[in-house]
C-alpha cells in the first residue's frame, strides 16, 4: 500500500504476544493515519468505561503516509489512548525521528494491549520485534535511559521513553523522545508506566513504496525550495517557537500570575532574544526538516543542558509562576523533561498552588516548609519533584488542577485553569474569543494546536462575538489538527507561509490517490465528530457543561497589563457555544445530530 509501512503491530503485555496484521486499505483511505488511526481503534477496541490505567485501555501509535518521506517536517507521529488526566480522549503529538524509523520497519501502528507483569521495553529491529526486561531501567530518568538505550544499541535506533513521572501514573506525564520531543498532553506516559513499559526502541531499514516517484520527487523538493525561499526562515530558525514571547507580553496574551493577567513586568528577561543570547549553543530539528527550530541550551547558573524550552513552558513555568530568569525556567524544563511530566500541566498546577498559598488556602504545613510564592523558582523546581513522588502536596497536584481544586473547594476552581481537566496551554484568552472558543472546544481539552486563533483575534477585533470568528475556528479545527493525521509538522505553514495545495500534489504522488483539501478536510471533520462522541461515550453528563471555560475569563477581568480591565461576558460565552454548535450540526447540549453522522460517513458500529 503506497505511502504506508504495510502493518499494525499489536502488543499484548500480559500474555507478551506479538503479531502484526496488515493495515487495512479502507483505514486508510478513510482515516489516513496519526490521530485519525487512534481514534478509530480506540473508539472500536477499547470498552466503555475502561479504566485509562487498566489493562482494557490501550496506547496506539501511529505514523502517517507523510511521516518519514521527502517531506519538509516529515516527523510526526500520535499517539492516542483514554486520558487519565480528563477521562476523555488523549491524543498526543511527537516530533523527532521516531516516526520515520517506525514507517521504515514497515509499522503504521503500535497498539500496546494489557499490563506486563514486570517492566519492559518493546524493542523492534525490523522483522525483529521482542519485549525485553527493563528492570535496570525502572526508576531512572527519562533522558538517562534514552541515552543508556543509545550506547547500548547504537545511534540509529529511536527510543521513546517515560520517566518516573509515568512509572508512578503522574496524570499528566510524557513520553520523551530525541532528549527533548515528547508526547507531552493528557497523561498518555501515565497509560505507558500503567502497562509496565519503559521504552519502545526502533530501527527500520525497509523503503516505503510510492506511486509515481518522480511525481514525488518533484513535489517534495517543491516543498522544501518554499521553505528555503521564504522571507520569515531565518528567523524562524534563529528563535523557534519563542519568537512569539514578547509578542504575546505586547497584546496581553502571555500567560501571568495563574493567568490573572496578559502581561508580565519580567517578560523581558524570558523573552526570546533573551534566551539565544544567555543560553542558546545550537539549533535542533526533526525529522528532515529544513527550519529546526528545536534550541539547544545550557544553563550556567545550574551546568545544565536542554532541548528548550519551547513557547509554552516559558509561558507557564516562565511568567504563570512569576518567573523572570531564561535560565531558571529552562532547569524547570530539563527537571520536566527528565522526571517526565508535561510542562504546560506542570506550570498550571503549580501555579494554581501558588495563589492558594498566597491566598492563605494552603500553608507551610501544607506545602512542607516551601515558601509557595510567585518567583520562588526553587519552589517549582521543589514541586516537580514532589508531583513526580506523589509526595505531600505533590500527590495532589498529581492528579491534575481540575481534581485537586474539587477536592480542596473553598473557591479554588474559580481560578483552576482547564477546559474538561485538561490544564490550559499559554494564551491568556480573557479578551480573545476566538482563541477562547477553541480552547472550549478542543478535542482534548484546553489545547492550543488544534486552532490557533488568537492572531485572528487581533486581525479582526479581539473581543468580537461573531459567526465568522466561529466558522474560523471549526475551518482551523479540521485543517491545522490534519497534519497530525498526515504525520507532518504544521509549522511550516503556520510560521513560513508555506502555500498548503504544495501538499496535495505530494500526498498524491505518495499514495497515488487523488484528493482536494475539501477531501482532506472532511476526513478531519470526521475525526472531530468521533472525539466528540468518545467523550459522550465515556462520560454520561457530557454535554455544554463540560465546555465551559475556567470562570476566571468571565469573571474576573485582568489588574494590570495592557489587557487591564477587559473580559469576555458569560453571557458571550455561551453565543459563541450556541452559534459553534448550529455551524457544527450538533444540538443545543454539543452532540452530534444523526445527520450529521450520516453525512460524514460515520460507520454506526463506531456511534454505538
Amino acid at each position: 500500500m503506497n505511502g504506508y509501512g504495510g502493518h499494525i503491530l499489536r502488543v499484548n503485555l500480559t500474555t507478551g504476544q506479538v503479531k502484526k496484521e496488515p493495515t487495512p486499505a479502507d483505514l486508510a483511505r478513510d482515516y489516513l493515519g496519526g490521530r485519525g488511526f487512534g481514534i478509530y481503534f480506540l473508539l472500536k477496541e477499547v470498552p466503555k468505561g475502561a479504566d485509562p490505567l487498566g489493562p482494557e485501555n490501550k496506547l496506539i501509535i501511529s505514523s502517517g503516509p507523510l511521516s518519514g518521506l521527502l517531506v519538509a517536517g516529515g516527523g510526526k507521529c500520535d499517539w492516542t489512548c483514554k486520558a487519565p488526566l480528563t477521562g476523555g480522549y488523549a491524543s498526543a503529538s511527537m516530533g523527532g525521528h521516531f516516526t520515520a524509523e517506525l514507517k521504515y520497519a514497515g509499522l503504521d501502528s503500535i497498539i500496546l494491549e494489557g499490563i506486563s507483569p514486570k517492566p519492559v521495553y518493546l524493542f523492534i529491529d525490523d522483522d525483529k520485534i521482542e519485549l525485553r526486561d527493563a528492570s535496570e531501567y525502572w526508576g531512572k530518568g527519562s533522558m538517562t535511559v534514552e541515552k543508556m538505550m543509545k550506547d547500548k544499541f547504537g545511534e540509529e535506533f529511536q527510543c521513546a521513553v517515560i520517566g518516573p513521572a509515568g512509572e508512578n501514573m503522574v496524570s499528566f506525564a510524557h513520553i520523551n523522545h530525541d532528549f527533548g520531543r515528547q508526547a507531552g498532553r493528557g497523561g498518555v506516559g501515565a497509560v505507558m508506566g500503567s502497562k509496565k513499559v519503559k521504552a519502545i526502541v526502533v530501527r527500520g531499514t525497509k523503503s516505503v513504496p510510492v506511486a509515481d516517484l518522480e511525481a514525488y520527487r518533484k513535489a517534495g523538493m517543491a516543498l522544501y525550495k518554499a521553505c528555503k525561499d521564504a522571507e520569515g526562515l531565518k528567523e524562524w530558525t534563529r528563535y523557534g517557537t519563542t519568537i512569539v514571547t514578547s509578542w504575546c507580553n505586547e497584546v496581553g496574551a502571555l500567560p501571568t500570575r495563574n493567568f490573572s493577567a496578559g502581561s508580565f513586568e519580567g517578560a523581558q528577561g524570558i523573552y526570546g532574544q533573551t534566551m539565544r543570547e544567555k543560553i542558546v549553543v545550537t539549533d535542533k530539528g526533526c525529522f528532515g526538516c529544513p527550519c529546526p527550530c528545536g534550541k539547544y541550551s545550557k544553563t550556567k547558573k545550574y551546568n545544565s543542558y536542554v532541548e528548550g524550552p519551547e513557547y509554552e513552558t516559558i509561558g507557564l513555568l516562565g511568567s504563570n509562576v512569576g518567573i523572570d530568569d531564561i535560565e531558571a525556567v529552562a532547569q524547570a524544563n530539563l527537571l520536566c523533561d527528565e522526571m517526565g511530566i508535561d510542562t504546560i500541566s506542570a506550570g498550571n498546577v503549580i501555579a494554581w498552588a501558588m495563589e492558594c498559598y498566597e491566598k492563605g488556602i494552603f500553608t507551610k504545613q501544607d506545602t512542607g516548609g516551601i515558601e509557595l510564592k510567585f518567583g520562588n523558582a526553587d519552589a517549582v523546581f521543589k514541586m516537580i519533584e514532589m508531583i513526580t513522588k506523589k509526595e505531600g502536596l505533590g500527590a495532589l497536584l498529581a492528579d491534575g488542577v481540575k481534581k485537586a481544586s474539587q477536592e480542596i473547594g473553598k473557591g479554588t476552581e474559580k481560578f483552576a485553569i482547564h477546559v474538561k481537566g485538561m490544564e490550559q496551554s499559554a494564551y491568556q484568552t480573557h479578551n480573545a474569543t476566538a482563541m477562547l472558543l477553541a480552547y472550549m472546544t478542543c478535542d482534548v481539552g484546553a489545547h492550543h494546536n488544534r486552532a490557533w486563533a488568537i492572531t485572528y483575534d487581533i486581525q479582526v477585533g479581539r473581543e468580537k462575538v461573531v459567526p465568522e470568528k466561529v466558522a474560523r475556528v471549526i475551518w482551523l479545527q479540521h485543517f491545522r489538527p490534519m497534519f497530525d493525521v498526515l504525520g507532518a509538522c504544521r509549522l511550516q505553514w503556520v510560521e513560513l507561509g508555506i502555500d498548503r495545495d504544495l501538499y496535495v500534489p505530494l500526498l498524491e504522488a505518495i499514495t497515488g490517490i487523488h484528493r482536494t483539501w475539501e477531501d482532506i478536510e472532511k476526513v478531519g471533520e470526521r475525526i472531530w465528530n468521533l472525539t466528540r462522541l468518545y467523550w459522550a461515550r465515556e462520560n454520561a453528563d457530557f454535554g455544554r457543561a463540560w465546555d465551559m471555560p475556567a470562570p476566571r475569563f468571565y469573571e474576573d477581568p485582568p489588574k494590570t497589563g495592557v489587557t487591564k480591565g477587559q473580559y469576555t461576558k458569560l453571557e458571550d460565552v455561551n453565543k459563541l457555544l450556541d452559534m459553534y454548535y448550529e455551524q457544527r450540526g450538533w444540538d443545543s447540549n454539543g452532540l452530534p445530530k444523526p445527520e450529521t453522522l450520516q453525512k460524514l460517513g460515520i460507520p454506526q458500529e463506531l456511534v454505538a
